[in-house]
């Protein structure tokens, strides 16, 4: 077996987008996650959407113009492309 390929382990403070710090072991001293156990959907019971880069909006402004209808609430916030002429 080959020696010292390995990285070294320590102590690792996570620290969570919504606040919440913990310490654990690992290859690094600091570590920023966006969801932990304090606020992530499935451990709460909360239903949460998790929306990355606005996935979520462009869906919704897609099914509403496929259907015809008029996007409403959070979907109008965002700038709709405007159509040359």
């Amino acid at each position: 077996m080959k020696k010292n390929i390995h990285p070294a382990w320590m102590r690792s403070t996570v620290v969570c987008a919504c606040g919440n710090t913990f310490e654990t072991f690992g290859t690094k001293e600091l570590l920023k996650v966006e969801l932990c156990s304090k606020c992530h959907p499935h451990y709460t019971g909360q239903q949460r959407i998790v929306d990355t880069g606005g996935q979520v909006e462009r869906f919704m402004r897609r099914m509403a113009k496929a259907s015809g209808a008029k996007p409403t609430g959070a979907e109008t916030t965002a700038k709709e492309p405007v159509a040359a002429q």
